[in-house]
């Protein structure tokens, strides 16, 4: 063999690179990013929850008050909040609330009446911007620390490409924060527990914190963490004499009890919701816990109420999500073009699937092919198995639970899979393989392509199931949709159907305030005028509906558009015109307006009755609307009329549910003798 005097580097020589270099590849990886997901949301309007999270934000930091959307812990919004609050934002006094209606028309008159939506859409999505891309550096940081810089820069390319991650990075959202902070508590967790050194449990700690303080499922991932450290503490040989398995154990105690200390901390070290010793929930707390079906919920919730041991408004969040997460809502799951009450188990790793671009896909295969056919560094033989265990933890949680929000439920899980990425680059790089490299070069290519360029990213639906045009036939969770086309439904509405005055039918509706600041009209908007519109299922005209309400459902199937052909679509929203049967539709729509009604504040029942009343008559398998008229009638002493609403609610609740069960209970009371007054009202299983 000839020399060639140059020096050989060795295989993990190839794959690092200075400080410098690798910092200036994550800031231009991470400016890229942002820079895509501002050309491909700018058609977005708020997401449901965004003008939700920005007043509990601007309260937060305004009043030291967390009585607003306590169904989320409070950092993404004290974020926002504080960047808002600078910017000027005016807030109302408070008033009496009665339930999340009531407090979501509160906030929605103080984001779209007393301040401008646009300028506040503009200012929130420049401050998620910055704080997701302070996470993400924090992600490449704990990466290079646990792997190496090529695992991050791969990761982050990665997530740069995928059109999911670009659709939340502009959102005032708590998604795609708790899955960076769990991912990245997670990788220092791992670190260490290795070596138990007190810079990194105390990193671990804080971010760890910071994930408790983001969003309800980040206790998933203290116990995950805290097993894995229980196990590592016991079972990894000792490094020196001092290292003994109880200074270990009390370091894990250490990094969890700080978390916790976190926590507090957002929530200013207090425990009540308001500076004020009176409760100021939306609804009273102890009906909240009451709500939950479980007796263990309820009776773990109450104690760590009456121990203080977290803030109350935590607490009442806990209990949100524990009903409308784990319990889950009255909701037609529809999983590949099949319903059901519930989702199957696979359906998260299934979503995660198809909602990732192809290419993507076959890199996190990759990824997970090498490390079992060991062809990467056996010291990163644990951390990997902990990356892996963690991921396949998180999605038999989620598999316990309810689907209704899809992949924005399953982030951590993806974030944690996206790190399989960036280990087939670094072995790609390594190896010098041409096989392996040409896989990891084309499945980027190929997963570019069908990504970037993509509008409307939160819509994104790979090849597997048609891409995002035909998603909806096979999914109808919030990864289709969640309300951000009313910018284009207006749009629409002025440029085609206002000048010939047309009164379109909107499925699609945004909230009162929201259709007063973009000056829409549509058919129900003036019941005066439009009341005559409502008496017959058949509706003449144009209709603008999600698409995503289209597939097959339990409840208010929508047959009779799903064959029909559009004349327009913009993203999610199909626009059809023509005489179509919209009992359905016609039927959802009187029961929101019911809701509506009945949670203002001044409710009222004479009106929510017949709006009730309208929705039974055109579609009665919507058996919550049974349920309310019930309770409507239970409070006005109707004995006969609400045991003929409950009646209806049974007869219409799918057979063999805990909802036929709840009513079964509920109509054997009016055999008892007990006084109509004493028939307790039944919790709309529809609502959160």
């Amino acid at each position: 063999m000839v020399s060639t005097g140059l020096p050989v580097r060795p295989p993990q020589a190839r794959a690092n690179i200075s400080n410098r270099a690798f910092y200036l590849f994550v800031a231009l990886i991470i400016c890229g990013a942002v820079i895509r997901s501002a050309i491909a949301t700018r058609l977005d309007d708020f997401t449901l929850d965004e003008p939700y999270h920005i007043v509990a934000g601007v309260s937060y930091v305004q009043r030291a008050d967390f009585r607003i959307n306590p169904e989320h812990p409070p950092l993404v919004k004290l974020w926002v909040g504080s960047v808002i609050s600078a910017l000027g934002f005016r807030l109302s006094p408070f008033r009496e609330l009665h339930d999340k209606e009531s407090e979501r028309s509160f906030v929605n008159d103080d984001v779209y009446l007393h301040n401008n939506p646009a300028h506040l859409q503009h200012q929130a999505r420049i401050a998620m911007w910055a704080f997701n891309g302070a996470l993400f550096l924090l992600f490449a940081f704990a990466l290079r620390r646990v792997f190496s810089p090529i695992v991050a820069i791969g990761t982050l390319l990665f997530l740069a490409i995928d059109p999911t991650v670009a659709a939340h990075l502009p959102v005032v959202m708590t998604d795609l924060p708790i899955a960076l902070l769990s991912a990245t508590a997670v990788l220092f967790a791992v670190r260490a527990f290795l070596d138990w050194n007190w810079s990194d449990l105390a990193a671990c700690s804080v971010v760890l914190g910071l994930a408790l303080a983001t969003k309800h499922s980040a206790p998933v991932f203290c116990v995950i963490l805290a097993i894995a450290g229980f196990c590592f503490a016991l079972f990894l040989p000792r490094l020196h004499t001092h290292d003994t398995h109880p200074r270990r154990l009390a370091k894990l105690c250490a990094v969890l009890l700080g978390a916790v200390i976190i926590l507090w901390g957002c929530y200013r070290f207090r425990f009540t919701e308001s500076p004020a010793p009176t409760e100021n929930f939306n609804r009273p707390f102890a009906l909240k816990i009451a709500d939950l079906r479980s007796p263990t919920y309820r009776f773990l919730l109450k104690h760590f109420n009456s121990a203080h041991l977290l803030p109350r408004a935590y607490i009442w969040g806990l209990a949100d999500i524990i009903r409308a997460g784990v319990e889950g809502r009255t909701e037609s799951r529809l999983v590949f073009g099949r319903p059901g009450l519930r989702s199957p188990d696979y359906f998260f790793p299934a979503t995660v699937a198809v909602k990732l671009p192809i290419g993507l896909n076959l890199l996190v295969l990759t990824g997970i092919f090498l490390f079992f056919a060991r062809r990467l560094p056996a010291s990163w033989k644990i951390p990997i198995a902990i990356l892996l265990s963690s991921t396949l933890a998180y999605f038999f949680v989620l598999a316990r639970g309810a689907s209704y929000a899809g992949i924005r439920h399953a982030l951590p899980a993806m974030l944690l899979l996206s790190i399989f990425a960036g280990l087939a680059v670094h072995a790609a790089i390594v190896s010098r393989s041409l096989l392996l490299n040409g896989i990891v070069a084309v499945a980027f290519l190929v997963a570019a392509l069908s990504a970037l360029p993509v509008m409307r990213p939160w819509e994104y639906y790979n090849e597997l199931v048609g891409g995002s045009e035909k998603a909806y036939l096979f999914f109808n969770d919030e990864g289709v949709d969640l309300y951000q086309r009313n910018f284009e439904i207006a749009r629409y509405y002025h440029q085609v159907l206002e000048p010939s005055h047309e009164v379109p039918f909107l499925q699609y509706i945004p909230y009162d305030q929201e259709a007063e600041y973009l000056h829409l009209d549509w058919v129900g908007r003036d019941m005066k005028r439009d009341e005559p519109r409502f008496q017959s299922p058949v509706f003449s005209g144009t209709i603008m509906v999600q698409a995503r309400f289209l597939g097959p459902s339990l409840f208010l199937d929508w047959s009779a558009l799903r064959s029909a052909k559009p004349i327009a679509r913009f993203g999610d929203v199909l626009v059809f015109r023509g005489s179509y049967n919209i009992a359905p539709i016609l039927a959802a729509d009187r029961s929101y307006r019911a809701r509506v009604e009945l949670f203002s504040d001044k409710p009222d029942l004479a009106k929510t009755e017949r709006l009730l009343r309208q929705s039974v008559d055109f579609d009665p398998s919507g058996f919550w609307d049974f349920i309310e008229l019930g309770n409507i009638y239970l409070s006005r002493g109707s004995r006969e009329q609400a045991l003929e609403a409950f009646t209806g609610a049974r007869d219409h609740a799918p057979a063999g549910t805990v909802f036929r069960r709840d009513l079964d209970n509920q109509l054997r009371l009016f055999d008892s003798p007990l006084p109509t007054s004493q028939i307790p009202s039944l919790r709309d299983p529809s609502l959160e």
